[in-house]
């Protein structure tokens, strides 16, 4: 008896068995990585709890809001919202081309096609804030490097998703087009449009409601709006106007939230 071989575990033991030690190494690897962003990032808990005090002083004296104001930064208000409709308009004519072009069902040729991706890539990959910090250098202070800031930024955030939608779309009605003898130009205004245009439409009312609240942070480094009146005050120690601005942040977010959803289920 003692020199029989042992039995062999039935395949599919071995397979429990991998995915169970695969699962411990993944739950072993996901640990590490959030302690080591904890110790990269000195994250210290107790910092937080022991200098609440000093939190609790400022909103104490940003109360109540300087409502005095208001008059003066209706202005700003009006400039923030615009910097992020001349950024969403200007990013949708921009990126639909290039969609077009970057969606490997349309595209008219591979160098064409990797082109446009890398276009979208880099304006995706460099920051909103760091356009604008490039744009202020070129035109000078004020809305308008905001505005492109945030336009240029757009064409890597729309053209991406617009060109990932071409490539999920139907391709049966662009097929009945070619197949009689319809150009590149027709197959587009007659086949694509119609297709992905819903879908366009949605993804640039969600980029609308994220410019607006981009606008707000482009505004710090010169680009006009709620943040560079933000900025101005929160330096002058004025919290009464700090808060008064952050009040009329939150009026204008919540109105672009419930607008950009109700025009969503419009088109839905």
């Amino acid at each position: 008896m003692s020199g029989e071989a042992l039995p062999a575990l039935p395949l599919r033991s071995w397979a429990g068995a991998v995915g169970v030690a695969l699962r411990c190494v993944v739950a072993v690897l996901g640990l590490a990585i959030v302690v080591q962003a904890l110790i990269v990032v000195q994250a210290r808990p107790q910092d937080l709890i022991t200098g609440i005090h000093g939190m609790a002083d400022i909103i104490r004296r940003a109360m109540p809001p300087d409502f005095s104001r208001f008059p003066d930064m209706l202005w700003p208000a009006l400039e923030t919202v615009d910097i992020a409709i001349f950024g969403t308009v200007a990013g949708v004519f921009m990126a639909v081309p290039l969609a077009v072009l970057a969606a490997a069902n349309v595209t008219p040729s591979r160098v064409v096609y990797y082109l446009s991706r890398a276009i979208i890539g880099v304006a995706r990959s460099v920051p909103d804030l760091v356009w604008a910090l490039l744009f202020v250098t070129a035109v000078g202070l004020g809305p308008f490097p905001g505005a492109l800031a945030l336009s240029v930024h757009s064409v890597g955030m729309l053209g991406r998703l617009c060109a990932e939608t071409i490539e999920n779309m139907d391709m049966a009605p662009i097929d009945a087009l070619s197949l009689t003898g319809a150009n590149r130009l027709q197959v587009f205004t007659h086949g694509v449009v119609p297709t992905v245009l819903p879908a366009f439409l949605g993804i640039a009312l969600y980029r609308l409601d994220e410019n607006i609240r981009s606008s707000l942070v482009l505004g710090f480094v010169g680009a006009g709006g709620i943040g560079f009146q933000l900025l101005t005050a929160m330096n002058l120690f004025d919290y009464r106007v700090v808060s008064l601005l952050l009040l009329m942040t939150f009026v204008i977010v919540i109105a672009a939230e419930r607008l950009s959803a109700v025009l969503r289920a419009r088109l839905a």
